[in-house]
């Protein structure tokens, strides 16, 4: 108990300190003091290299340091919320294509003037996630009203019409829903309801809606999460249907715990912990070199992306924050051990202890690959919302053994009473849910009787819906060769998303893509 409370203090000291140096790093060279707004285009040094903003960049800027103002006496500083403040009006007065309209653009000018649109909701979440923050820290009530009229707005793009983002119905797309949809929503919703009765009582319901979409995206027969399935919630085919992306299953996890946490749910907290945590982990964690890779196939077929083996500074970011708040939410030392195994290759790897910041882009060997900290994708929010964020959870812990060193993790009044099993009470520790939990299931595909033929996948997928190349056999050889297990009770946590033997190397800058932000 004492060796677990050392640890937590020794994690505390040392993520707030590099908070403190990543915050000075956006500080010192990010500011717009002409125009307003953030450069986030930024060299190794911080010199702008490119003065092109991005909306939701912008946005998350905004969002980090109202936090920071707001949760950390020592951030609570008049600058650093001035400097929010002139990117909040900076937003208000650029963002939008063509007022009153709601859509935003994605990239502006540096004195604001539109360049590119995308036919997404992400440029308009994080300026509402924006306007919110802005709204708590200062008490401006305009600020408000623009978070629920673009949050309102947002809500009916994805649930009523999509016509008003402007992407065209073609007849051969696939009708598909990534993951991303309704992980940004949930976060909205935590966002807007966070000290707002009102608020959240106002999308309850979607936040009910988000978490049963997400939970939807838990595929071949619970062995893997997918990044797309169908409107209606099945196995999609092709690249696109086998496509995952561990970090941001990861997030997903972290981001479906705040809402189990929310609503009083255990049940759902141990489905979650299982399905989004420890699975993606265990199949996404590279055994040779260390670090999550950037994408996976199900099958265990080579991706087609480029970048698929690199490791990237944000799913190792939302893994820390992932692993941190399980164990803080269900006691288990197994996550806390998860925890330490990747802030310690995050530190090791993405810091730069010369100039500040980390760098973004690593390959697969962990040696960096692009030397910039900042660009189109990588902002002042990722790193440091994870670093504050596991700053906050860790001193809470402490705390809380500092009031009583015997309580038990989560505290009793965050405990509701597990649900009953046929086959008795759970083992201390272990996942209460092997399945979906029964308020949020899903429907499940119809089972195929037909033959399985080579090439052919089993429609709605399945156990035996692994896709051949013609002569039955897989065409590249698998790295992770046994099933993962859960580290606390040994059990079978499915097939998992396999790697494959690694492809060319023949990276660019421009290759780079962010799974939550295709192009238009």
């Amino acid at each position: 108990m004492e060796k677990e409370r050392e640890a937590l203090q020794a994690w505390k000291e040392r993520v707030a300190q590099e908070l403190d140096c990543v915050v000075a790093f956006w500080t010192a060279h990010s500011h717009d003091l002409e125009h307003g707004g953030f450069f986030t285009c930024l060299g190794r040094d911080g010199r702008v290299y490119d003065d092109l903003k991005y909306v939701w960049l912008q946005g998350r800027q905004v969002w980090m340091y109202c936090h920071l103002y707001r949760k950390f006496e020592r951030f609570r500083r008049p600058e650093l919320l001035d400097a929010a403040k002139a990117g909040g009006e900076f937003l208000l007065r650029c963002a939008r294509v063509a007022p009153p309209e709601q859509k935003c653009a994605f990239t502006l000018t540096r004195d604001g003037r539109p360049v590119k649109v995308q036919r997404t909701i992400f440029s308009e979440c994080f300026y509402a996630m924006a306007m919110d923050a802005l709204w708590k820290a200062t008490g401006d009530a305009r600020y408000q009203r623009e978070a629920t009229e673009m949050m309102d707005q947002i809500v009916h793009w994805v649930r009523e019409d999509p016509s008003g983002l402007g992407r065209p119905q073609l007849a051969g797309t696939p009708a598909a829903e990534p993951m991303a949809v309704p992980m940004m929503l949930l976060s909205l919703v935590a966002q807007l309801g966070e000290e707002d009765e009102a608020l959240a009582g106002r999308y309850a319901e979607l936040g009910d809606w988000c978490a049963g979409r997400i939970l939807r995206h838990v595929q071949k027969d619970g062995g893997a999460v997918l990044e797309n399935v169908s409107e209606d919630g099945r196995e999609l085919p092709g690249c696109l249907g086998r496509h995952q992306n561990p970090g941001h299953a990861l997030e997903a996890g972290w981001f479906l715990l705040g809402h189990a946490s929310r609503k009083g749910d255990p049940e759902l907290r141990a489905y979650v912990i299982k399905k989004f945590l420890l699975l993606p982990f265990r199949s996404g964690w590279d055994p040779e070199h260390g670090g999550l890779f950037y994408f996976q196939d199900a099958h265990g077929l080579c991706p087609t992306q480029l970048e698929w083996d690199m490791k990237l500074w944000w799913p190792h970011s939302e893994a820390m924050i992932a692993f941190l708040m399980g164990y803080r939410d269900s006691g288990d030392p197994a996550l806390l051990r998860l925890f330490e195994q990747v802030a310690e290759y995050t530190f090791r790897r993405f810091r730069d202890p010369d100039n500040g910041e980390w760098f973004g882009y690593l390959n697969r060997e962990g040696k960096v690959a692009l030397t910039i900290k900042g660009g189109p994708f990588k902002g002042c929010f990722h790193v440091p919302r994870c670093l504050a964020m596991c700053e906050e959870m860790l001193g809470a812990l402490l705390s809380r053994r500092a009031r009583d060193p015997a309580a038990p993790c989560p505290p009793p009044a965050a405990r509701a009473a597990p649900a009953r099993r046929a086959c008795g009470p759970p083992l201390a520790g272990q996942c209460l849910a092997p399945r979906p939990p029964r308020s949020l299931a899903r429907a499940r595909p119809a089972p195929h009787t037909g033959p399985l033929r080579a090439g052919a996948a089993r429609p709605g997928g399945g156990s035996g819906g692994r896709a051949l190349p013609p002569g039955g056999r897989p065409a590249a050889r698998l790295l992770f060769r046994r099933r993962p297990r859960d580290p606390v009770s040994g059990s079978d946590l499915g097939r998992p998303g396999v790697a494959s033997e690694r492809s060319g190397r023949g990276l660019r800058d421009h290759a780079l893509r962010d799974p939550r932000s295709p192009p238009p």
